[in-house]
């Protein structure tokens, strides 16, 4: 059994003082990856025994970020997708492994007034094609917060926000070209009629409290891994950011 984690933490550093390490030690996870880092390199130093970390940072400080921290040894590591204009925010950190690669992304929001949602469009595309080109190697595990609920069942209040970034017909059509070339949302894959399953919620309104939330954080496998999904789980009662952690394990 392999156990992954992928958790957007909203500063790594706030959330350190939130109770980070108290989950990660807890969790006990194979791979534990995370988005939102807000980091520089040398502002943190993390004492994690028997695990190597891997880090990508933005060249804007206290901005995106991603990292990954691996008990398992990987054959290779890499930063972005090759592309310059993605590249320059740290969002992606690909780990390759004897028998899959392993992507922790942090897609880019559409932000308000969808002001960044042609840019999302680009991104979209050159990074399922930079997927579908890993998969043509070996099978992919792609993990993080990927900024788009998928379908109404994926958010408290679908019919207020079908013009909201993370929701709109643009972005939800890019997953679910994603997964119709043969990826698996592998939390729906053993829960498909689960509702009132998020994985964020807005600082405003006492939205968590109501778990008035969006599930826009996920494990997404090849479709040769299907039968290897033991568990794909959301630690929703778990605080330190506005997401919380996900999980999967494979046999």
């Amino acid at each position: 059994m392999t156990k992954f984690i992928s958790w957007n933490v909203n500063g790594l550093r706030a959330c350190i003082g939130k109770g980070f390490m108290d989950f990660f030690k807890e969790v006990d996870a194979d791979i534990f990856c995370i988005q939102e880092s807000k980091l520089q390199e040398g502002q943190v130093q993390l004492e994690l025994d028997g695990y190597e970390q891997f880090w990508n940072y933005a060249s804007k400080k206290g901005y995106s970020g991603t990292a990954v921290f691996s008990k398992i040894k990987p054959v290779s590591s890499s930063c972005g997708i090759g592309i310059a204009e993605h590249d320059d925010e740290g969002r992606i950190i690909t780990l390759e492994f004897e028998e899959y690669f392993l992507v922790n992304v942090y897609t880019p929001n559409s932000k308000r007034e969808l002001e960044r949602l042609e840019y999302r469009m680009r991104w979209e595309d050159d990074f399922r094609a930079y997927l579908k080109n890993l998969e043509k190697k070996k099978p992919v595990i792609l993990c993080g917060d990927m900024n788009v609920a998928h379908n109404d069942i994926d958010l408290k209040n679908p019919k207020t926000n079908r013009s909201s970034a993370g929701f709109t017909s643009q972005e939800r059509d890019k997953l679910s070209e994603l997964l119709s070339q043969g990826f698996i949302d592998t939390y729906r894959s053993l829960y498909p009629d689960k509702t009132e399953a998020y994985t964020w919620w807005s600082y405003m309104f006492n939205a968590r409290t109501k778990n008035a939330g969006w599930r826009i954080d996920y494990f997404c496998v090849s479709e040769c891994l299907k039968d290897r999904i033991e568990a794909a789980d959301i630690y929703a009662d778990v605080m330190g950011s506005d997401h919380c952690p996900v999980g999967l394990v494979l046999k």
